[in-house]
């Protein structure tokens, strides 16, 4: 079967569903997230909540599965996917981390006709080849790319991307387009790859940074895949006594990365705009469940975005207004 005749069984299939549902204007959505506790998630899941409240007013609901943690991502995903199938879930929202993990459990949704939208990780690609609506999110591999020829063009040509994700596809493409932008501008990029159980272990990751800036002192720019590990590295950084000296990029912000923006300890972040994800996504499930709504464009970019030092005032401004 092509892969236009996939997207094609997808989408009519997905249309049967919302044409049945869109007299009892209620979708019970199910979004696949991160930990809610992770910073980054915990902003995913606003989006997708606030979203669910038209969904609620119309006697839907928004029900949020996240793992207990990263040590087994992508099985875990899977295993989320198919628990929404099994609640019956009426549409579903979900990062292809992994896809040889989670595609199965994707194509599954597809099959049972319930419509999907894929988010935050996997591209357009993973919404064409899956037979999804829409992707929502940013590119992972531009997102690195734009940190990778952020901190090249600003004159550092030897940087590192710390990966405390191996396997996750997301982790990996963020991996190689920040090398990817250093090498554009003419250095080079390395990865220092960690242990799953490191993410979000400041200790670990710090200690992992001192060491290994001190065993290759010709790197001077780092890039970290979330705010936890860009603020451990950043630590790092300082116990290896290279601040000033090793520049750092990071993804995603919280008000300790706006900080260290602004004391310049940290050069830049890189916005993908995690409120919007969720809400995004949870909105046009909600639309064609009830109404078959489709959006034209089914790739929706929410990122990636820089924040340094020239606008990081104006994003603060943001947070405080709840806009960020």
């Amino acid at each position: 079967m092509t892969m236009k005749s996939r997207i094609s069984r997808g989408l009519l299939a997905t249309a049967a569903i919302a044409f049945s549902a869109s007299t009892a204007f209620a979708a019970d959505i199910f979004v696949i997230g991160g930990k809610p506790d992770d910073p980054f998630w915990s902003r995913v899941k606003k989006g997708a909540e606030d979203a669910g409240v038209v969904a609620q007013a119309q006697g839907g609901s928004v029900t949020w599965l996240g793992p207990q943690n990263y040590d087994n991502l992508g099985p875990d995903a899977a295993e989320l996917i198919r628990q929404a199938i099994d609640q019956g879930a009426d549409a579903i929202v979900g990062p292809d981390w992994v896809p040889e993990a989670m595609d199965p459990a994707f194509q599954a949704v597809v099959d049972a006709g319930i419509p999907l939208v894929i988010y935050n990780a996997g591209g357009i690609d993973a919404a064409d080849r899956l037979g999804a609506l829409n992707y929502v999110g940013a590119v992972d591999y531009k997102s690195g790319y734009a940190a990778g020829e952020y901190l090249g063009n600003a004159g550092h040509k030897n940087g590192a991307c710390v990966n405390t994700l191996p396997g996750a596809a997301n982790i990996e493409a963020f991996c190689s387009g920040f090398n990817a932008g250093v090498e554009a501008t003419g250095g080079k990029g390395s990865v220092l790859q960690l242990p799953a159980t490191s993410f979000g272990d400041a200790t670990a990751v710090a200690q992992a940074v001192r060491a290994h800036l001190l065993q290759n002192p010709d790197i001077d720019a780092l890039f970290a895949i979330g705010d936890a590990d860009t603020n451990a590295a950043v630590s790092g950084i300082q116990q290896a006594g290279k601040t000033g000296q090793v520049h750092i990029c990071g993804m995603n912000f919280n008000d300790s990365i706006l900080a260290n923006i602004q004391a310049s300890t940290q050069d830049c972040a890189i916005d993908q705009q995690g409120y919007q994800q969720g809400f995004f996504a949870v909105s046009i499930l909600n639309n064609f469940v009830n109404y078959g709504v489709t959006i034209p464009t089914r790739e929706i970019l929410t990122g990636p975005g820089v924040i340094d030092a020239s606008n990081v005032e104006l994003v603060i401004e943001g947070v405080k207004a709840g806009a960020r």
